[in-house]
């Protein structure tokens, strides 16, 4: 069946329309506010050509929550991928009640972020009746008893342990997918040739897989670089800087908290920042993950 031009710029249009609202022209007047100085809620915009940029090289605030950002990437991408790998293989190996542990272990990626909060500040790390004090005193031991979790010291610690829980599930969910769609005949064969399950994993299971893993390293690349709701909710309008992100910082400067500060020019200068980062970790993610489709 022919389908003529016009028809198919007919139904491209819409789907055109909102990327170049939602996407394009936000992105051109970021650009475009990242060269003035402007406070975002009058009409006086000084321009200011490139000072803003400047200026962000020489803030030590923002370069503090840069390391906090990459900490999350790195250190928070290493250990949610080996987590959500090992329960997708455990649950992959033919456990019963397979449904019901990666509903359980998805369970947090659909509960409201203000409520998850709640719960690690006071149900974890709260110092009166949360779980891990309490763990440690049933235990007896002291340094685990006194520790404190919420302290300026290892709030922010805590923070990227408790996205680490939140986020496990979701990658789970998405390595499971792609384990499923492996066909079982390879793995029998590869058992009648006497290969262990770990040598099965790592030749069989991770090649047919690549390209979900991808995938999934771009997704949490995008989600750890532009973080903002959980540790914002953590430290609250006027936390400690020590444990910003770039996001938590960018929203400080462009909104303020209890008192104004509204730089919306320069926290949108930050933003470009981003979207850059964003663009070409992406880009080097893709170069260094490409490999050829397996077929299979």
């Amino acid at each position: 069946m022919n389908i003529s031009r016009r028809t198919i710029i007919l139904f491209l249009l819409p789907a055109c329309i909102f990327y170049f609202g939602f996407l394009l022209l936000p992105t051109i007047s970021a650009l475009y506010y990242s060269l003035f100085d402007w406070s975002g809620f009058t009409s006086d915009m000084q321009f200011i050509g490139l000072k803003n940029f400047q200026v962000l090289l020489n803030d030590d605030v923002f370069w503090r929550s840069l390391g906090n950002t990459m900490k999350i990437l790195l250190l928070g991408g290493a250990v949610t991928f080996f987590l959500a790998f090992l329960l997708a293989y455990l649950l992959n190996s033919g456990i019963k009640g397979k449904k019901f542990f990666r509903a359980v272990i998805f369970l947090p990626n659909v509960i409201a972020t203000i409520a998850l909060t709640t719960m690690w500040i006071n149900g974890v790390y709260g110092t009166r009746g949360g779980i891990l004090p309490e763990f440690f005193k049933a235990i007896d031991w002291e340094p685990g008893r006194s520790f404190l979790w919420l302290s300026i010291e290892n709030v922010f610690n805590s923070i990227l342990i408790a996205l680490i829980w939140i986020s496990v599930g979701y990658y789970v969910v998405l390595f499971l997918a792609g384990m499923d769609k492996i066909p079982r005949e390879l793995y029998e064969a590869a058992e009648l040739d006497g290969a262990a399950k770990p040598v099965s994993f790592f030749r069989i299971t991770i090649p047919l897989m690549w390209d979900v893993i991808t995938v999934a390293i771009i997704l949490w690349t995008i989600t750890a670089l532009k973080v903002f709701e959980f540790p914002f909710a953590f430290v609250g309008v006027e936390g400690d800087p020590s444990a910003y992100t770039v996001g938590v910082y960018l929203y400080q400067m462009g909104f303020g908290s209890k008192q104004a500060i509204y730089k919306l020019g320069y926290a949108t200068a930050m933003g470009v920042v981003m979207l850059l980062a964003v663009i070409a970790v992406s880009i080097v993610v893709r170069r260094v993950l490409r490999r050829e489709a397996v077929q299979y």
